[in-house]
């Protein structure tokens, strides 16, 4: 199955998206990939997003990893992509 990616063209030529393997990005150009939270589980064995890096909140507690992140690649579709690719 092929999954889809949103690609986001700033102004200044630059794409942003949410990393993900359905598209070879390097064929678009030179690559900067930044870590956009840390996924991580707690001392109770519950799972946490810390969007931290990008200047995000927390968001957890989580029972799976895998909700955790779905919290997270929705947290940054829904709120970091739009809020920070618009000029």
């Amino acid at each position: 199955m092929i999954g889809e990616m949103e690609l986001v063209v700033g102004a200044d030529g630059g794409v942003r998206c949410i990393y993900d393997e359905a598209l070879d990005l390097r064929e678009i150009g030179k690559l900067q990939i930044t870590r956009a939270s840390h996924v991580e589980p707690d001392a109770e064995g519950y799972w946490w997003a810390d969007m931290g890096p990008v200047d995000g909140p927390m968001l957890g507690p989580f029972r799976s990893r895998t909700q955790a992140l779905g919290a997270e690649r929705e947290w940054l579709s829904q709120t970091y992509m739009r809020h920070h690719t618009r000029h």
